[in-house]
């Protein structure tokens, strides 16, 4: 069954990666850079001292907090401990994979990008919901991005997929306790 499933991924891996212009490469590439998305990460904090005031630092905390543990979770339990191939190193998949850039690291799942801005996404979703229209849209940079990711030749469908999903678990747990810790610092009548 594993088999089938590693096989699936492969496939679905070669069609998206196969999918490819020369044109887009760079932007692609940029795409996938931290650096690249400072202007929207200023307009969060932005909307973030909008919506919740004096707070707004603490918030940041979390935020950064939420990307600690994604990252960690994705890069020092899950890459190690699974020890998947990224395709790029995958010798299955020698002279098929449009790599764009280096390689990185030797394993792929589960995606540290993807982890990381899926939690990010999931936690502001969950904190300025119902308070910033809109906040929904946050899920399609994190899209973006993981999906540069698979484009660039260094992450399969799955490690993608399944980075998301323990990234919106992380930033739904750190939210849970920015909840709980909002109850027990407000007063009691």
């Amino acid at each position: 069954m594993l088999e089938i499933i590693d096989q699936w991924d492969k496939n679905l891996f070669l069609l998206l990666n196969g999918i490819h212009a020369p044109w887009l490469d760079p932007i692609m590439a940029y795409g996938t850079e931290q650096l690249t998305w400072i202007p929207l990460y200023l307009l969060f904090i932005y909307f973030i001292y909008k919506v919740e005031g004096n707070k707004w630092v603490y918030i940041i905390l979390l935020i950064a907090f939420t990307i600690l543990l994604t990252d960690q979770f994705s890069a020092s339990l899950m890459k190690p401990m699974i020890g998947r191939l990224r395709p790029c190193y995958s010798e299955s998949l020698e002279g098929l994979v449009h790599l764009v850039g280096r390689c990185g690291g030797k394993y792929g799942f589960i995606s540290s990008h993807a982890a990381n801005t899926f939690g990010v996404a999931s936690f502001l979703f969950f904190l300025l919901r119902g308070r910033l229209h809109y906040i929904g849209w946050i899920f399609l940079w994190s899209a973006l991005v993981s999906y540069t990711r698979i484009y660039l030749g260094v992450h399969y469908p799955l490690d993608v997929f399944f980075g998301a999903l323990s990234g919106i678990i992380i930033g739904y747990l750190v939210y849970r306790l920015y909840l709980l810790y909002k109850l027990q610092i407000q007063p009691r009548p």
